[in-house]
């Protein structure tokens, strides 16, 4: 029983800090100048890039990225010197 308390207890305060990489649509780069960041950066496959594209350009954001500050820092600078806007939740 406490194994089990102790392991649901790390497993929120790992969870506590997990941050999200928001891109946001710019109305200024095209799908596939964002969708080549997103796989070259970012990781994602051409078609989960091509879905948050989708969502980036309809919803005005999406939540490209899961994981710790440290992470995804790295990324959004990368993600800036393209001139996306992005941003760190």
């Amino acid at each position: 029983m406490k194994e089990e308390a102790e392991l649901n207890y790390n497993y929120l305060v790992d969870r506590e800090n997990q941050r999200f990489l928001t891109l946001h649509n710019d109305d200024i780069h095209t799908f596939d100048y964002v969708i080549d960041a997103l796989v070259d950066i970012c990781k994602h496959s051409a078609v989960q890039a091509e879905q948050c594209t989708m969502l980036i350009h309809f919803k005005g954001k999406c939540a490209v990225k899961e994981g710790s500050f440290k992470i995804l820092k790295s990324m959004k600078d990368r993600l800036i010197q393209k001139e996306l806007e992005v941003t760190i939740d």
